[in-house]
């Protein structure tokens, strides 16, 4: 048993008042705002480019304790060490032990793409046993099929992916886009990062279901075209990657971009048509995914 400790606090304490709950014996600290829900709530983070806005002007900073703990006297503590006149207002409540594991893996069920493709978690059985079945669990990459665009990207290599392709995925994450691709039936899959940590989880994940998917660092030039190019990543990187994926789609080949939210679908176009011509395929919880064809003789493309 534990004892979640929940206080009010303004932003430039909040930080302090973390700190010096844990000097006073807090097991655990997170800041959440206290606005989560309402109209008043803001996003922390922007895409990359935008610098962080701070911490939420009213925030709450819950701390998990040892039910055994003096909570009066850490709580005066703390308050006292971050600069508070007494202690700010608080609620207690319990937490009871439970198997985290099996309490997350819960939330975590089969995932349909399409009657052709499901992800499924290693602790599930397939609801489909003739469909293609990716194994993966979430992890430290992102991609688990769970988000719009993910689905949206492995809902259009369903109908992208042709026998013997050559597939490139660049913000390969997981891997999961490159793993489906290679089960799909592509002949030659890459998947591109920036990070170390989503190409290791990517290797995982394609060891796991059996499949070669060839990986790389975003950091190495890339020389290959490939027949099908997917791209899931945010609207200002996918920006500037304009030139250097569709130099990348061979004369004929197919693009599909995603992580790009229905309101921002004018940009990416705008940023795009030097070089292939992009429409909206699909939208889905308020995400887009942008499709184009490299024409032979297209404008721009090397």
């Amino acid at each position: 048993m534990w004892i979640s400790v929940t206080l009010q606090a303004e932003a430039k304490k909040a930080e302090a008042l973390s700190d010096a709950l844990m000097d006073a014996g807090a097991l655990s600290i997170s800041i959440e705002d206290a606005d989560a829900g309402t109209d008043a709530e803001k996003p922390q983070f922007g895409e990359p480019g935008h610098h962080p806005v701070g911490l939420w002007d009213h925030s709450r900073v819950i701390a998990l304790f040892d039910a055994n703990a003096d909570l009066a006297v850490a709580l005066a503590r703390a308050a006292a060490d971050a600069g508070f006149d007494g202690v700010p207002p608080f609620t207690l409540e319990e937490v009871a032990e439970q198997n985290w594991v099996q309490l997350t893996q819960s939330q975590f069920d089969p995932i349909h793409i399409t009657d052709r493709l499901w992800i499924v978690p290693s602790w599930h059985t397939a609801p489909d046993p003739s469909a293609i079945n990716i194994e993966l669990d979430p992890g430290m990459a992102f991609g688990t099929g769970s988000h719009p665009t993910t689905r949206l990207c492995l809902q259009w290599l369903c109908d992208a992916v042709t026998p013997g392709a050559t597939v490139l995925d660049y913000g390969c994450g997981s891997g999961i886009l490159g793993i489906a691709a290679a089960r799909l039936g592509a002949g030659d899959v890459l998947g591109v990062d920036i990070d170390d940590k989503a190409l290791e989880a990517a290797r995982d994940n394609a060891e796991r279901n059996a499949v070669t998917v060839r990986l790389q660092h975003s950091g190495k030039p890339l020389e290959a075209r490939f027949d099908v190019v997917v791209a899931n990543i945010l609207t200002n990187p996918l920006c500037v990657l304009a030139p250097l994926l569709t130099a990348r789609v061979a004369p004929g080949g197919r693009i599909a971009l995603s992580g790009v939210l229905e309101t921002q679908t004018e940009q990416v176009i705008a940023a795009y048509a030097p070089y292939v011509s992009l429409r909206v395929g699909a939208i889905h919880e308020g995400w887009a995914r942008l499709e184009g064809i490299r024409l032979a003789d297209q404008v721009g493309v090397a």
